[in-house]
């Protein structure tokens, strides 16, 4: 059985005072029955220590196998706090190269969008000039056509004046007698 050390000690003196007090009174077979009492005592104490000895050497062990673990669970934590900072920096750099970026989209973007503004308002007055050339060009087309009939009539009326005119010098005209 373990004792706690203040308990032990202090069963141990009462014990030993209460067996002096004892002792002094007695005839030699009740002392020989308490020296043998006195000696089991002792052997159970020494058992006793003997298993808190054992016991002692098995904390210690434990005491040296955590320290063990201990050492290896603080350089696992060095080594994670490490990575942890290096990860940490890494999604800084990226943080600002991201912000970077993106600063650099919002600029192209406007640069973008104010072209294509740009773009639009040109297309717009493109289409406005392409319309006023389709119109101009359906003028033309008319006056074109306006002028092969034209050209077609005067050339009809010139053949008909050197083919059918028989010495007259017009058609539709009469010769004029000049007195």
């Amino acid at each position: 059985m373990a004792r706690s050390d203040t308990d032990s000690d202090d069963e141990t003196i009462d014990h030993l005072e209460q067996l002096k007090n004892k002792v002094s009174g007695l005839c030699k077979a009740k002392l020989k029955e308490f020296v043998l009492n006195v000696m089991d005592e002792c052997d159970v104490l020494h058992s006793e220590n003997n298993m808190l000895i054992d016991e002692c050497d098995e904390l210690k062990n434990t005491i040296k196998e955590l320290e063990q673990e201990n050492k290896i669970l603080k350089s696992e934590k060095v080594d994670l706090d490490i990575s942890n900072l290096v990860l940490h920096e890494g999604l800084k750099r990226t943080k600002e190269i991201l912000k970077l970026k993106e600063d650099s989209f919002v600029t192209r973007l406007a640069k973008l969008e104010k072209e294509s503004l740009d773009l639009k308002e040109r297309v717009e007055s493109l289409l406005v000039e392409n319309n006023r050339l389709h119109k101009k060009l359906k003028q033309v087309e008319t006056n074109l056509a306006a002028n092969r009939r034209w050209d077609q009539a005067t050339q009809a009326l010139n053949w008909l004046s050197k083919n059918n005119n028989q010495g007259k010098k017009g058609l539709g005209f009469k010769r004029q007698h000049i007195v």
